[in-house]
């Protein structure tokens, strides 16, 4: 639960949102020997979300806190990938690298990464509405919505995609589709009989992928544009399983016999879209508040593990065994860490948000013949290896 009194100690790291890259950075952290605290509003680890892909980047990140050998045993290992087309009728066999990657459940993720954190780290519960600055020192003080302020040495805002911290570094959509994602699981009580493969179906401007999580569970997802689903069910699973079925009416009989039988409590309808990186003295974000990127490369959760060991590196340079610094010094070194993490995953988020976002620009409804010719010249130009981002190594802890 939320502390009672108005201030926590201020050599706090404090981090904002308990899903994958929040959790992630607080293990990677104390295997550095930082003691952070989480914030999580609700009141157990987060499950939101079916699945995860894994991809074997983000499993050297895995590895890197510890915990990599537990989720492989419990991991389905995909061993096959294939793309369809509906409309030419032409089907590819994509050999995978040979490298690894396996469906997880997500809740199986983030249960592990809370597992192996300190008694106490997670305070669940604690929902941040704001953020701002101590107008004497310069710190940064998370606002609850129970009326707490926590002043902190440090801020890291993994609160997702509606994130307050983002607001407060001024972070802002760079780009939005007017396409959106649609998850879900469903279960085959006799097993569904489908290969550990990983099939994409495509046809006009919609998309349908589903993957294996063991030998009764399928997880699907389907991208489509907006005005197919109105955003406003996306609180609504009945709805959003109403609107996922009428838009893919055209797709073969399993596809919808998929949809149909779908745990209404799995599904999630998302907008996907771009951020930009940033941060505000000492004050950052890392994972989806950071780079919100598509689903087309399967990269979402491996960046933002990714993110959280390149994040505690940093910060573990200068704050560990610096207790005797000024404040005001010890805020110039943080801000410069901070600021070696944006420079080192820049580049890294640029070259994944853009082929994420030329893949995603194919799906556009106003992608006339000539922009979607142009848009596979520059794939091929620019991501000739279309597995290449999976051979990413984001270094030691």
């Amino acid at each position: 639960m939320a502390s009672t009194s108005n201030y926590i100690e201020e050599n706090k790291i404090v981090i904002v949102g308990g899903g994958i890259c929040g959790l992630a950075t607080a293990l990677a952290l104390h295997k550095k020997g930082l003691e952070s605290v989480v914030l999580e509003r609700s009141d157990t680890v987060r499950t939101t979300g079916a699945t995860i892909l894994i991809l074997s980047n983000g499993w050297r990140a895995l590895d890197q806190l510890g915990v990599g050998a537990q989720l492989r045993q419990i991991a389905n290992l995909i061993t096959g990938y294939r793309d369809i087309s509906l409309d030419n009728g032409k089907q590819e066999v994509i050999p995978l690298m040979k490298e690894e990657l396996r469906c997880l459940k997500r809740l199986d993720l983030v249960q592990r990464l809370a597992d192996n954190l300190p008694l106490n780290t997670i305070r669940f519960g604690c929902h941040a509405v704001a953020v701002k600055l101590d107008p004497s020192t310069c710190q940064p003080i998370v606002q609850l919505h129970d009326g707490t302020s926590i002043k902190c040495k440090v801020v890291i805002g993994c609160d997702g995609v509606n994130s307050v911290v983002s607001e407060f570094v001024g972070l802002k959509a760079t780009r939005s589709f007017s396409t959106c994602g649609v998850r879900g699981f469903t279960d085959y009580p006799s097993g569904h009989g489908f290969n550990n493969e990983f099939i994409r179906i495509r046809k006009d401007n919609l998309i349908f992928c589903r993957t294996p999580v063991n030998e009764n569970r399928m997880y699907w997802f389907v991208g489509l544009p907006s005005t197919s689903c109105d955003l406003g069910v996306s609180s609504e699973p009945k709805l959003i399983k109403q609107a996922t079925i009428k838009s893919i009416m055209d797709f073969p009989p399993d596809v919808l016999e998929m949809v149909k039988k779908s745990d209404l409590d799995s599904l999630t309808l998302t907008n996907i879209r771009y951020l930009g990186n940033f941060r505000k003295g000492t004050v950052i974000v890392a994972g989806d508040a950071m780079h919100v990127m598509g689903p087309f490369l399967g990269q979402g959760g491996s960046a933002a593990l990714e993110d959280a060991i390149v994040l505690a590196r940093n910060l573990a340079k200068e704050m560990c065994g610096k207790g005797s610094e000024s404040k005001q010094i010890m805020q110039v070194k943080i801000g410069a860490a901070m600021d070696r993490f944006v420079k080192e995953r820049r580049m890294r988020l640029i070259k994944l948000s853009s082929q994420a976002y030329l893949i995603g620009m194919l799906l556009e409804p106003s992608s006339g013949r000539f922009t979607k010719l142009m848009i596979i010249l520059a794939l091929v130009v620019f991501f000739s290896n279309s597995n290449g981002h999976a051979k990413y190594n984001c270094g030691h802890l």
